[in-house]
């Protein structure tokens, strides 16, 4: 991967056809140690978020040793590329097939659930053994979340207290795990959802030896600036220590969107504009998924081969984004503030694009292709080493729990 001081330099030296994904390995790496370091638990990678080798590689190389896979290419991605690793087959709803194979070809011995009949298929297609770490993925509001994922997956509080007993007689270890949402902005959700956990747990009246906290953790946006993330820590692990669980219960958690989301950006370049519309060669298909479907607000500049063109005022001009392809809800109505004379050959650069970027990426009307080079700046604000005006000045630099960090390996129970 060639690498470039800043962006600039890049549509300097190496025009592209396509859209540039432009990669910041050192945000990855800022990242993965303020988890290890703050979180007194496992933090798991939630391999969806970026499945890209550099992102593998990047976190591997950073410490972490835990991946949330959801899918038999996640698992053999991983796999080559991080020996020793820990792999947990988190989706909650699986083939039968990916299970027999998970088990047996990668020998992957974590796998979720939500219903009786998940936990059948789990029992029978691992021939009944007696080596599973179940985890019981659980209903639970998504209030605090800008993008909420409740309705599809998890087990209710009147279906999950039996199923917790059933995968309890199944498992050599039990886990409950839930999801608040994605981008959470209010880190008390976790502790209300982990209280729910724990009255359910009470109701199934089983030991639990795991607490998955899922993930949700933000990163900042344009209008989305979030609580400092210790805060989202200190809310976790003080909620746990109330948690009806064993005293030497594991904690984890599955971080994608806040590992990742810094450690990328996109240039896409300008192939026309038509007033206040620009077509764009990236868009819905592509690494702009999220800003086309979920509305969802990123940072922007603007490039040109003699600069970065400003904007031209407090404000600057609204404009709409079209992509590439001839389909017409491949379309982006904003407005984006932009620079009033945006054109033809300039290049747009989408920050924040680590999460859910590349890898929404399909090759839909021969579109697709994503070149990726290496940069070395970051423009934006940062949840780990850039202090928000409203956090204490020791508040990023000091935990709350000063406790030793839990074992992170884990006694068996017989």
């Amino acid at each position: 991967m060639d690498t470039y001081h800043t962006p600039l330099d890049l549509v300097r030296r190496r025009p592209s056809e396509g859209p540039v994904a432009c990669a910041r390995p050192d945000r990855l790496a800022v990242a993965a140690r303020w988890f290890q370091e703050h979180f007194s638990g496992e933090t798991l990678y939630a391999v969806k978020a970026n499945p890209s080798p550099w992102v593998i590689d990047g976190l591997y190389a950073a410490g972490i040793r835990f991946f949330d896979v959801a899918s038999l290419p996640e698992i053999a991605l991983v796999s080559e590329r991080c020996p020793g690793a820990t792999l947990a087959f988190l989706h909650p709803v699986k083939s039968r097939e990916a299970i027999r194979r998970a088990y047996f070809d990668y020998g992957v011995r974590i796998f979720a659930l939500d219903c009786e009949d998940e936990l059948a298929k789990i029992v029978a297609e691992t021939q009944g053994a007696r080596d599973l770490t179940l985890i019981i993925r659980l209903a639970v509001s998504n209030a605090g979340a800008v993008m909420a994922l409740a309705g599809k997956f998890g087990a209710s509080a009147f279906d999950a207290p039996e199923l917790i007993r059933k995968a309890r007689a199944n498992a050599e270890e039990l886990g409950v795990s839930f999801h608040v949402g994605s981008q959470c902005m209010d880190p008390m959700a976790y502790r209300a959802a982990m209280m729910e956990a724990s009255r359910l747990i009470v109701r199934a009246g089983v030991t639990v030896d795991i607490v998955d906290v899922g993930g949700g953790f933000p990163s900042i946006y344009p209008g989305l600036t979030p609580p400092p993330m210790i805060s989202y820590v200190n809310a976790i692990e003080e909620a746990f220590e109330e948690m009806m669980v064993l005293e030497n219960a594991d904690l984890w958690c599955e971080p994608g969107r806040a590992l990742v989301a810094e450690a990328c950006s996109v240039l896409t370049r300008v192939e026309l504009r038509k007033g206040d519309a620009l077509y764009l060669n990236d868009g819905a298909y592509g690494c702009l998924f999220d800003a086309a479907h979920a509305k969802w607000p990123f940072p922007m500049r603007v490039w040109r081969e003699d600069g970065e063109v400003r904007i031209d005022g407090p404000e600057g001009s609204p404009f709409r984004l079209f992509g590439p392809t001839c389909d017409s809800i491949d379309s982006m109505p904003g407005p984006y503030d932009l620079p009033s004379d945006v054109r033809e050959g300039d290049w747009i650069e989408i920050g924040m694009l680590g999460a859910y970027g590349t890898a929404m990426v399909t090759p839909f009307n021969g579109f697709g292709a994503v070149e990726t080079a290496a940069v070395r700046d970051f423009p934006w604000p940062s949840l780990y080493d850039a202090k928000p005006e409203h956090e204490p000045a020791a508040a990023s630099s000091v935990v709350a729990f000063p406790r030793a960090k839990r074992r992170k390996t884990r006694m068996r129970r017989r």
